[in-house]
This record gives C-alpha cells, structure tokens and sequence, in this order.
C-alpha cells in the first residue's frame, strides 16, 4: 500500500471531522471538515472565571470540492459555528434539492444544512437544541451521530431517523421530515459518563448501539419499553477503556466493529456477543470507523495517538493493509472519497483511492491518494 499526500490545508481552527458526499456522480467532488476550538478567557475579570468555566467552543464548516481527475482541491465556503464534533451527511429529499449535511456541536445542538450545486455552498435548513439549561444545570456537548431512513408519514411526506450522543451520557432519537421539521423522539439516560459513539444497526431499524466512557456497549429495541427510554436488549462489557467508534457493518450482516480508547479494534456478531469474532491492535484509541463505499471491506480507521490507519475486513479476519503517518497531532477525522481506479495487469490489480484526513492540535486537514495492490 502506497500513500501519496496531494494537499496539505491548515483550517486554523482544530480539525476533528471530515465528511464526504457520496450521493451520485454530481455531488461526489464535495466533502466537508469541522472544526473545534476553545476560546480564550480574558485575564483579571470576573467574565474571564466565568468563561473559563463554562469553557466556550467555536467552530467552523469548511466546504470543498476535489477534483480527481486533475488531484486539484478547491476551497469553496467557511462558516462560523458552535464548535463541531461530528457530522454525516444525508440524502436529498428529490432530485430537485441537494444532498444534506448534519452537524452536532458543543452548544448540544444538531444542525442540518443542504448543499446548494448551483451556489456551491451550504445553507441551514433546521436546527434542534437537545435539552434546554439553566445556569444551575449543566450543558451537554452533543459528540457523536448517525441516520437511518424512516417511513414516510400518513401523508406521504418522508422522514429520517437521527440518533445522537452526548457527554452527560444520554442517547437522543430525533425526526427530520421533508417538510425540514427537526424534533426529539426520545432522550434516554444510556452511560453514566460520556456517551461518545451511538449508531443504527444497518440490518435492523429497530436496533441502536451506544458506547460511553464507562467502557460499556448497549444494545436498545425502539419497539419496545417506555415512551420515555427504550428496552435495553444487552450489555457488553469487553472493552478495557472507553468505547468511542461503532460501525454496523453495511455488507456484512449482523457484524458490528467497535473501537475503543483501549487501542484494539473489535469485530462482534450482534447474535453472539459474549466473545469478539477478531481483534486486532492498532497501538492508538480507534476513534473513527469508515469502510469505503465500494469497498466496504477496506475500513479506514482514525488510531487518535498514532496515525490513520487501513484494515482489511475478510471472512471476519482483520489485517492491517497499511498506515498513514502525515499527522503529528490526535488523529480524529477521516473519509474516503468515494470513486476507486481500477488498473488490471496479468498478475495482480490495483485499486486507487482517495481519502480526506485530519487531526487536532497541528489544525491540519490532509487529501491523498492511497494505492493498494491486490494479487489475481
């Protein structure tokens, strides 16, 4: 495996996500990259204690086009926000209107923007902020989300499923209509520390994970429990540090990949969670899970403390492919593009791809080509 680095882009601000468009062949040029930043207190005021408490993030959306075939990158938008801990990007409503992209940020908040081809720029459709506080209650960093597609309602208007996490280890379900209204399905108290990952089983609508820094993993069915909190179906306690990433895997079914602080990355079938199917050490806490949309068993991992690394998930065995050491700083954010090259010759193939990385404290925001060989 070869990594080729072909932009090096300072974002000012620390980078903890990025996100590529991967609806059609229009939109696939795209991908955005959040950011998160403290501001700084003042010195000698009371305002300035005051902020140093409550700590006040700031953020921002960068929006950019990549163009593969000549490896140029264009910057295109830069929008002030809260700060940004994740972000996904949804499905457009009709051909007529563009691909969405949701965001969740330190002021608890999920944020849902389309992305305007004609302007080349994104523009908020909704907002949502998860729990109301006072200034004796604490507020929640919203960390982590994920979306499935739900039915449309009795007049036809569709709907998507939202699950988000936040750091006073509550899991959110929320529905964002066509008709662009954002609202809370339920709120549950799901981990005791920060709920730092939560996600849709892709083979099961009814199901949904969490993971906290309690080291737990939870299983929840909407269908059943309380209005209030759904039934937990099962806990898995095999983690040996804070659970932090999950993936249900989208071509396999019933395989779930978790990642964790404790540095190893975890295959399970959901069916049979008392021992790991794989395991595998990537000598860093695993913070992101991204297979390639054409290749969902090449699975680019972020490993926080060492690198961005390339696994390969076969027959429910993982190897490490490769690693990418460009960051000097926590490794959180990274995506693939979602095109592959094909390049054939009589003894082995190749597969050229493109990914999107970037990490925290160097603010630094990577796209490289990566080549794999594969033997015929």
């Amino acid at each position: 495996m070869q990594f080729t680095t072909l932009h090096n882009v300072d974002t000012e601000y620390s980078a903890d996500s990025v996100e590529w468009c991967s609806q059609d062949e229009t939109h696939q040029k795209y991908f955005a990259c959040g950011t998160y930043q403290l501001v700084e207190a003042e010195q000698n005021s009371t305002a300035a204690v005051e902020a140093e408490c409550q700590r006040p993030r700031k953020g921002r959306i960068y929006l950019f086009a990549f163009d593969r075939q000549n490896d140029a990158l264009e910057r295109l938008q830069c929008l002030e926000t809260a700060a940004i801990l994740d972000m996904k990007w949804l499905p457009a409503w009709s051909c007529d209107t563009g691909p969405l992209l949701a965001t969740v940020n330190a002021l608890g908040e999920v944020e849902i923007y389309e992305l305007l081809h004609a302007e080349q720029r994104v523009q908020q459709r909704a907002k949502l902020v998860l729990e109301e506080t006072t200034l004796n209650t604490p507020k929640a960093l919203a960390l982590s989300l994920d979306w499935q597609r739900a039915d449309a309602d009795a007049d036809g208007v569709g709907a998507l499923q939202l699950l988000v996490s936040d750091s006073l280890g509550n899991v959110h379900q929320l529905q964002y209509t066509a008709k662009d209204e954002l609202s809370k399905v339920c709120s549950w108290q799901a981990h005791g520390f920060e709920a730092w990952t939560c996600a849709f089983d892709r083979w099961n609508p009814q199901r949904v994970y969490s993971g906290g820094d309690d080291c737990l993993l939870h299983a929840y069915d909407l269908r059943s429990g309380t209005e209030a909190q759904p039934q937990r179906i099962w806990t898995n306690r095999a983690h040996g540090a804070g659970v932090t990433c999950l993936l249900s895997h989208p071509q396999n079914a019933h395989q779930l990949l978790t990642g964790s602080y404790d540095e190893l990355l975890r295959v399970f079938d959901t069916r049979a969670m008392k021992c790991s199917l794989a395991e595998l050490n990537l000598n860093g806490g695993i913070w992101r899970l991204k297979p390639h949309p054409q290749r969902s068993d090449l699975i680019l991992t972020a490993c926080m403390y060492t690198n961005f690394s390339v696994v390969q998930l076969k027959e429910g065995a993982l190897s490490l492919l490769g690693s990418y050491e460009e960051h000097s700083s926590i490794c959180y954010g990274a995506d693939w593009a979602p095109n592959i090259d094909k390049f054939e010759l009589p003894d082995d193939y190749t597969h050229s791809l493109h990914m999107a990385t970037c990490s925290f404290y160097d603010h630094k925001l990577c796209v490289s080509k990566v080549d794999i060989k594969f033997a015929t």
